[in-house]
Order: C-alpha cells, then sequence, then structure tokens
C-alpha cells in the first residue's frame, strides 16, 4: 500500500469518520485542520484530502472503527509502515491476528502474517508482540529467516 493509495481509501471516509463520533462539519474542520469550506469539498468527493490530513485523521482518530477496519488494524501502525517502509520498535502487544492477518510461516511459537487488506508483514513472537513489519516481502522473509 501506498501514501496515494491510503489517501485514495480514507478521503472517502472522513465523512463516515465524521458521523461515528458525532463530530459537525464545523467542528471536524477544526479537528484537522482545514477550512470547513474544504472539508464540504472532501466530504463530497469533490477534492482529495492532503496526506497530512490523513495522517491527521488517523492519529487523531486512531481508535476510530470506521479507520481501524478500512486498514486492517490499528491506522498509526499502517501509516507507519507506509511511510518508514518497515518498523522494527520494541516489542508491542498485539491481538495475535484472529481478524484481518493470514498466517505465512509460523515455527518455535512465532509467525510471520500479512494483513488481508492491506497486505503489509509482520512478525509476532509466541506471545503475540510485534517485533517486526514490513511491506517489503522479501525483507520480512529475510528477517523471519534470522528468528
Amino acid at each position: 500500500m501506498t501514501q496515494d493509495e491510503i489517501v485514495d481509501l480514507l478521503t472517502g471516509k472522513i465523512k463516515l469518520v465524521r458521523t461515528e463520533l458525532g463530530y459537525t462539519q464545523d467542528k471536524m474542520a477544526d479537528i484537522l485542520g482545514i477550512s470547513k469550506k474544504t472539508l464540504v469539498q472532501i466530504e463530497k468527493e469533490r477534492i482529495k484530502a492532503s496526506w497530512t490530513v490523513i495522517v491527521a485523521l488517523c492519529a487523531l482518530f486512531r481508535n476510530s472503527e470506521i479507520l481501524y477496519n478500512s486498514l486492517g488494524g490499528d491506522p498509526l501502525d499502517v501509516l507507519e509502515v507506509v511511510v518508514h517502509e518497515y518498523v522494527a520498535p520494541p516489542k508491542e502487544k498485539t491481538w495475535g491476528g484472529h481478524v484481518w492477518w493470514k498466517e505465512v510461516h509460523s515455527k518455535n511459537g512465532c509467525r510471520l502474517q500479512q494483513n488481508v487488506i492491506s497486505q503489509h508483514y509482520r512478525i509476532l513472537d509466541h506471545n503475540n508482540h510485534r517485533i517486526y513489519s514490513s511491506f517489503d516481502e522479501k525483507e520480512a522473509r529475510e528477517r523471519w529467516k534470522e528468528i
């Protein structure tokens, strides 16, 4: 998934997120740091949201079910992998991939998984802690071999 693909996908979700939270257009525009006129244009899909607006949307509404379901997981996790190409943060607890993940490999309790929506890869340890994420399949498989 690329930045442009995320912008295309989430531009059409801004109104849904706004209504999910019960915000007016004035309030939502203020939160996102854009004019109401720009928000109306985005919601009517006359223009696309900018990358900056999408990042703000994902950061400020990280717990939105609309965003979570659209991206197949935590919106900021997906954005982080897109912009950095891979993520190897300190171990982070996950739900283990029961919904949006297919298992690619498993050994010694660790798993290499691929997100069925965004198509990015991650490696989980035996306690479901994320130890690596990337959109690069080759790099993910190389990291997998190191385990």
